[in-house]
């Protein structure tokens, strides 16, 4: 660990450099904390997107290095002092292309392309109410509300896929597709939609849309469930698409659909807030808000995609899963089979990224930024 003094003389520098501002916003500088002995595998590091509470400007980007075990706070800032925002307001989704990051930052309207080894901004990709990023043959798509943030029934403006070339970082051609498009997947030449209808209440959509890639045109909607928002693709060509209910009498669901037999093979009574997929196992973590109960379930458990059972419902075995707060953000080491769990905590202060090995036992936690989410792993696996 890093020596009491020297974190310390940290803690300094940045009170110091607290009355710093680009216009009205706080510049905070990068913090490194050693949280771990050094581990090496093809894998160098991970970055990971904090969104920052909504109309607070605050997201982030955090990067972890293996090689010397260091956890990073707050690096964009300084890799891009001539940005005068900084990231800007939500960060929703974090995928690296190439040798591009492209950070989605939904209330900014924007997607943040950076160079992949040094975070230096490369260029902006303009998309109102941009959602979330997949990557296919040199194009990304991306998910876009396209309307305002407003909470209202009778919501008109349907959202869109946005094709962008990566190498000109141009929009070339939009679909549109449902209400609130959320989480997308690529498999076999088409793209999957999930349609959330969230701005709707209580009039949720219900639909995945269909986009066929050669023609960039909607060809289907396979009805799910209402309110949905997660889609993760595994190795056998099966769909996981999650709803999140409505918050009061109907709960968030799991779904598995085959894109090969066309139908809904399985629906599990699993509430997720987020899951990662590894081999054939799907790690889900869920706060289940209700308005009845005015409280949060706290879950999380392992799928086995070929039984479409819950084969184990908890992963966490040494209790401190009592201490997560709000479990947002969950990702796999495929190398080493480490869990890294997110706790939003309040959704408005500092959360935690936590480490847990294969075997459930808690590793090694940090402080992060507000509401830490999204993981992408840098060096010879990427997801």
């Amino acid at each position: 660990m890093k020596s009491t003094i020297k974190y310390a003389l940290m803690l300094i520098a940045a009170v110091a450099l607290l009355g710093s501002c680009r216009g009205e916003d706080v510049i905070f500088i990068p913090e490194e904390v050693e949280v771990s002995t050094p581990e090496y595998t093809s894998i160098k590091g991970f970055y990971l997107l904090n969104e920052g509470n909504m109309g607070s400007n605050k997201a982030t980007l955090d990067y972890y290095d293996y090689a010397s075990g260091v956890y990073t706070r707050n690096i964009y800032g300084n890799a891009n002092p001539s940005v005068p925002k900084e990231m800007g307001d939500v960060g929703n989704d974090l995928k690296i292309y190439g040798s591009k990051l492209y950070a989605v930052i939904n209330c900014s309207n924007k997607i943040e392309v950076m160079d992949v080894a040094t975070t230096k901004r490369i260029g902006q990709i303009d998309i109102p109410n941009c959602r979330y990023i997949r990557f296919h043959e040199g194009y990304a798509y991306v998910t876009s509300y396209a309307g305002p943030v407003e909470i209202r029934p009778d919501y008109t403006q349907k959202g869109f896929v946005a094709k962008i070339d990566t190498a000109t970082l141009q929009e070339v051609d939009r679909c549109i597709v449902g209400f609130q498009p959320d989480e997308l997947e690529i498999v076999d030449g088409k793209i999957y939609v999930a349609n959330s209808g969230g701005y709707m209440v209580p009039r949720y959509e219900n639909t995945v849309s269909v986009i066929d890639l050669a023609t960039f045109a909607e060809i289907e909607r396979i009805a799910i469930d209402i309110n949905l928002h997660r889609v993760r693709c595994d190795r056998h060509g099966q769909l996981w698409v999650s709803s999140r209910g409505d918050y009061y009498d109907e709960n968030s669901k799991l779904y598995c659909y085959d894109t090969r037999k066309k139908r809904i093979t399985a629906k599990l009574d699993v509430p997720v807030s987020n899951m990662c997929l590894d081999g054939d196992s799907l790690y889900v973590v869920s706060a289940q808000w209700s308005y009845v109960t005015m409280s949060n379930e706290i879950t999380n458990c392992i799928i086995d995609v070929n039984s479409h059972e819950v084969v184990c419902d908890n992963f966490i075995k040494d209790g401190t899963d009592a201490e997560i707060r709000i479990p947002y953000g969950v990702m796999v080491n495929p190398i080493t089979k480490d869990i890294y769990v997110t706790d939003a905590k309040n959704y408005v202060n500092p959360g935690y990224l936590h480490c847990y090995g294969g075997d459930g036992i808690r590793k090694w936690s940090v402080r992060t930024g507000d509401i830490p989410a999204h993981f992408v792993f840098v060096g010879d696996e990427k997801q």
